[in-house]
Parts: structure tokens; C-alpha cells; sequence
């Protein structure tokens, strides 16, 4: 359904997550932000929580309710804890609203998977299948009719967009991969803004953080290695194993993802011109991918406080790998800006609405 506006809640707007949101929405051309609820903030004016909305946004913080939801709110995204949309997800949109969840809980398709990774028990089973993985550059057509999205994690759209040209079928190549995925290893770094606002821990201290860099979730054990393998596998349409590594680093804003994999050709013989190539194929008609020519290499400033990301590749002739390197705006691209890129597509608007900002510079 092709609408003229809409109507936008915000659930657990005083996060990081839902703070770019109602940031993101004041620019938007058919979006009004009529709805946001905050636990920590209800019955204080929006700008209380996010100072920046001042004089943009008059909305007061409300504890939810599901019944003024529906009044209010013909899209609701949903940035609370995870688990929240295990439970608001169903009556939402059963009452007609369209639901873009920002947490883990339905990107991935297995319950036993959930569990595993997750420490605990799927409580709405029967929503995963409707549930549409909100990656527009893997599932944009499906995007389009979804009343549900989950909408990937920050980590996991840099690997993927980095590392899906690889893995697309191309019939010369030995078993149709460029790459042996068993050899896939991802090295990502990230800013501190992607742990949230409501982490605490001595490990987020300025102190600590500043001038360090600090590896996390080491040996496979990042609660993103799932969901990047799925989606990965649905690239090759097989199975996919990697290796990741998420580093924290001592910046705001960005992730700035390295991944390396063993050529299936002799580098020599198929080397960064044509590796290129593949890449400017898959991404010459997505708006928010810029593949960078031959030799350039991205880095997070580029992407800062837009939905864009940056790709950059490269042959190592002497080991036989290729080596990806692609950089967002974890709070943009990874999170809220693509959580918008979901609305436009599900409500027939242009896709590129209230998301064309340009990076900040320096």
C-alpha cells in the first residue's frame, strides 16, 4: 500500500537507538513523530531526554499504552529491551500498525538458535516467520510487503554488505564462489555508542575507553555471529561458518569492519579489477552503498551521521585473499537510518526519504 503520510511512535525513545530516530524523523517529508513512550522519562517533554529536538519536536515522554499506540500510530519501532517485541508485536499488528522492532527478537529463524545465543526462551514462536529481515539490499521486494521487520544489527550490516558480492553464484568460478566462505575471518571495531545508552559497566568509562582499544566476544562467542551467517547463507544458499572478532574503540560514532577470505582463482589471474567489478554490479542501484574505486578505502568519518555505507577492496596476489573493508555509522546505517529505510519501503514512499544527508566534515 502506496501511502501519503504517516503517523510514527517511537517505543523507548530515550535510548541511542530511538534518540536517532526521532532525529532522523524530524527531516523526514511524510513521516510526523505523533507517539513516543520512555520509562525513564514519561511525563517529561522529549527534548528532557534528546535536548537536541528542542523546538522541533513537542512530544512529552508517555509511559505505553497499547490502546493509545494504536490511536496514535500507523508505524511503531520498537527500540526498548530485548523481549519487548516478543510481546507488542502481535496485538500491533493485529490492530492493522506496521512493526519495525530494533532489538534481536526475530532476526534469526530458529528458536533453538535464539536460545543458544540469547540465554533465553522465544516467547512469540509463531511471529518468526512473518518476521522479514530488514536488509533492503538482500530483501528489498519482500521489505515492501512486510507488516514485521527485524531490523539487523549494526555489526551484522557491515559484514554482510561487505562480504555478499562474494558469495553471489558466478558460473565460471569453481563451485560458483569467488571465495572459499570456510576461510571467511571478520575483524570489526566499533564506537561506544553501540554497547547503548543505558550500559553503566566499568568497561564504557571514559577512562577506560579513551586512547585503548579493546577486543570483546572473542573465540565465537558475539551474539551477531548467528545472524550474520544466516543471512550470509541466504547469499550463497548454503550454510555459512565465520570467524568474528568485535573490537570496542575509543570513538562516538562508527564501525569500520575487515574481512578477509581465500580466493577460489589465482589472484594473479583475478585480481582487484575484477573484484571491483563484482561489487559495482551488485551495488550500482542501491542508494545507501558507495563502492570506492580501486586502491581507496573507507573510513567511519565518511559515513558519520548518515545512512550510507563505504566499500573498499583489495587482492593480496601473495596469500590469495581478497580483503573488504566497508564503514557506517552504527547508529544510521546500522540502527535507526535503516530501520527508516524499512518504513519508506513498507509504505510505498521513496526509499531514499528523509535519509539523504551528507557526512559531517571533519
Amino acid at each position: 500500500m502506496i501511502l501519503d503520510s504517516v503517523r510514527v511512535g517511537i517505543v523507548g525513545v530515550s535510548g541511542y537507538g530511538g534518540g536517532e530516530l526521532a532525529r532522523l524523523l524530524a527531516m523526514h517529508p511524510k513521516a510526523e513523530l505523533t507517539y513516543v513512550t520512555s520509562g525513564t522519562y514519561k511525563g517529561k517533554p522529549l527534548s528532557t531526554a534528546l535536548p537536541g529536538v528542542a523546538g522541533r519536536i513537542n512530544l512529552t515522554c508517555e509511559e505505553f499504552d497499547i490502546d493509545t499506540a494504536v490511536a496514535k500510530c500507523d508505524v511503531v519501532f520498537l527500540a526498548g529491551e530485548a523481549g519487548l517485541a516478543m510481546k507488542l508485536a502481535e496485538p500491533l499488528i493485529g490492530a492493522g500498525k506496521k512493526v519495525i522492532d530494533l532489538s534481536a527478537d526475530f532476526r534469526l529463524k530458529s528458536t533453538a538458535h535464539y536460545q543458544q545465543w540469547y540465554k533465553s526462551e522465544h516467547t512469540a514462536p509463531h511471529m518468526i516467520d512473518q518476521a522479514v529481515y530488514g536488509l533492503p539490499e538482500l530483501n528489498r521486494e519482500t521489505i515492501k510487503k512486510a507488516s514485521l521487520i527485524a531490523n539487523p544489527g549494526c555489526y551484522p550490516t557491515s559484514a554482510i554488505l561487505a562480504l555478499a558480492p562474494l558469495l553471489k553464484h558466478i558460473p565460471f568460478i569453481r563451485g560458483g564462489e569467488l571465495i572459499d566462505p570456510k576461510t571467511i575471518i571478520i575483524d570489526s571495531h566499533s564506537g561506544v555508542s553501540g554497547a547503548g545508552r543505558s550500559k553503566f559497566g566499568l568497561d564504557y568509562h571514559f577512562s577506560e575507553v579513551n586512547e585503548s582499544i579493546k577486543p570483546y566476544g572473542v573465540g565465537g562467542v558475539h551474539r551477531h555471529v548467528p545472524e550474520i551467517e544466516q543471512a550470509l547463507g541466504q547469499v550463497a544458499g548454503h550454510d555459512i561458518t565465520v570467524t568474528f572478532t568485535p573490537h570496542l574503540s575509543p570513538v562516538t560514532r562508527g564501525i569500520l569492519t575487515t574481512a578477509y577470505a581465500n580466493m577460489n582463482l589465482d589472484a594473479e589471474d583475478y585480481g582487484v579489477d575484477r573484484v571491483h567489478a563484482i561489487f559495482q554490479a551488485v551495488y550500482q542501484n542501491e542508494p545507501f552503498v558507495v563502492v570506492m574505486d580501486p586502491g581507496q578505502f573507507p573510513a567511519t568519518k565518511y559515513a558519520e551521521g548518515t545512512n550510507y555505507c563505504y566499500i573498499g577492496v583489495a587482492v593480496d596476489e601473495r596469500t590469495n585473499r581478497v580483503i573488504v573493508i566497508s564503514a557506517e555509522d552504527n547508529l544510521v546505517k546500522g540502527m535507526a537510518g535503516q530501520a527508516i529505510q524499512n518504513m519508506n519501503l513498507m509504505c510505498g514512499f521513496d526509499e531514499t526519504d528523509g535519509l539523504q544527508m551528507v557526512g559531517m566534515w571533519p
